[in-house]
């Protein structure tokens, strides 16, 4: 038992070998002549230095960033909001995703930019940033872990002196929020239905979300346990207590059950 003990001691970590190999692999392209050659082109090239204020009025710049944004974000919906995606969606996290994909294609041709207009060294200073965002900050889901890395790609422009597109990014930003979340998608679990009249209750939480103010994405019946699941959108800005008012106004009291709100 001792010696089986004392050989799983031994026997490296995964991270440990991964982080091996990488070295190994770096040492290997600076031994060589590519490598040698990059490394003195590295030490050789001058930083890039930011435009600072004067940046404002690079206008053509400006016009192309903004169009190249606007370009990202229209194909990351074009592939997110994709026909067949849509039709077999059916969770919270699957909904929301689709707004992930737009904002994380902004996100990479907000970087595809700063390289191409002020070099390759930027590349590098954005990627050892992202590296540690994302190994370094937890966050509890994806879109949120975006609004973190856009945020902090705004500050890291502006201590590069570059605030015309730092500001630009953050307009560009901010309509973008108002459109991916012109309509909030809530999940409310409802819990502690009757057993016996769960048909009857699951059909009247159904009525309640089959008005023209709600559009239901999805539904899951879990008869056995007294529950059911929906996954819907509301037009307009409603509270939760609100919507909350409506199953009570709507809902026999004898066929009601806890809910259980998730918003995002």
């Amino acid at each position: 038992m001792s010696t089986e003990l004392s050989a799983l001691k031994r026997t490296p970590s995964p991270a440990l070998i991964r982080v091996g190999l990488l070295l190994g692999i770096g040492l290997l392209v600076l031994a060589s002549p590519a490598g040698a050659q990059m490394l003195d082109e590295m030490i050789g090239t001058p930083s890039p230095q930011g435009e600072g204020w004067d940046g404002f009025s690079n206008f053509l710049f400006l016009r192309d960033a903004f169009l190249n944004l606007t370009l990202a974000a229209v194909l990351g919906a074009v592939i997110a909001y994709h026909p067949r995606r849509v039709r077999t969606t059916d969770t919270l996290e699957e909904i929301e995703a689709r707004k992930v994909s737009i904002g994380y294609a902004v996100i990479g041709s907000l970087i595809g930019i700063l390289v191409m207009e002020y070099g390759w060294e930027v590349g590098f200073v954005l990627f050892g940033f992202g590296t540690l965002i994302r190994f370094r900050t937890v966050m509890r889901s994806p879109q949120l872990t975006g609004q973190v890395i856009f945020g902090s790609l705004i500050g890291l422009m502006c201590g590069l002196e570059l605030p015309h597109v730092a500001v630009l990014a953050t307009g560009f930003d901010f309509v973008l929020i108002f459109l991916l979340e012109a309509r909030l998608t809530y999940r409310v679990d409802v819990r502690g239905l009757p057993l016996d009249r769960f048909a009857e209750a699951a059909q009247a939480y159904r009525a309640v979300l089959s008005g023209r103010r709600f559009n239901v994405l999805s539904e899951t019946k879990r008869p056995g346990r007294g529950r059911i699941t929906f996954i819907f959108r509301m037009a307009g800005r409603h509270t939760l207590k609100e919507i909350e008012g409506i199953f009570e106004d709507q809902v026999d009291p004898a066929l009601r059950g806890s809910l259980d709100w998730e918003v995002d």
